[in-house]
C-alpha cells in the first residue's frame, strides 16, 4: 500500500481508565489505522448531516490486532470512536489533513450520540 496522500500521523493510546476515546468525526480527512501494539475496535459511523446527524445511523465495527498486518480505511465524511481491548494497545492514525488544518474538520460528538454499547454485547457473544 503506498500511502501518498499522507502528511502526517500520531499514536493513540487509550488509558486502562478510559477505554474509549469516543466520536470524532472528519468532514474532509481521510484516516487510515493501524494496530501496533495490542488490539483495538474502531467503531464507525458515516455522517449524514454534519450540524444535526441522525442518533439512528448504523454502527459499524472493525476489530485491529498487532498480530494482524491489516489498515483501516475511512474515507471524509465518518465519526469514529476508537475502543482499546487490552492494557498498552497503541494506534497509528495517519491523516491526509494537515495539522494546521484540523480545526476547519474535527468534529466531536457525545459518547452517547451512537450507541456502542448493545454493539459491543453483540461482538462479544
Amino acid at each position: 500500500m503506498v500511502f501518498e496522500e499522507i502528511v502526517r500521523f500520531y499514536i493513540i493510546s487509550n488509558s486502562e481508565e478510559q477505554p474509549l476515546r469516543a466520536w470524532q468525526g472528519h468532514k474532509i480527512d481521510n484516516k487510515y489505522f493501524y494496530c501496533v501494539q495490542g488490539s483495538i475496535r474502531v467503531h464507525f459511523v458515516k455522517v449524514d448531516n454534519w450540524e444535526s446527524p441522525s442518533k439512528d445511523l448504523p454502527v459499524e465495527s472493525v476489530l485491529l490486532s498487532a498480530n494482524e498486518s491489516k489498515v483501516l480505511h475511512l474515507p471524509e465524511g465518518y465519526a469514529n470512536a476508537i475502543e482499546s481491548l487490552e492494557p498498552g494497545s497503541k494506534l497509528i492514525s495517519f491523516s491526509t489533513l494537515p495539522l494546521d488544518r484540523t480545526h476547519e474538520d474535527d468534529v466531536r460528538f457525545s459518547m452517547e450520540m451512537w450507541e456502542i454499547e448493545a454493539k459491543l454485547k453483540r461482538l462479544k457473544n
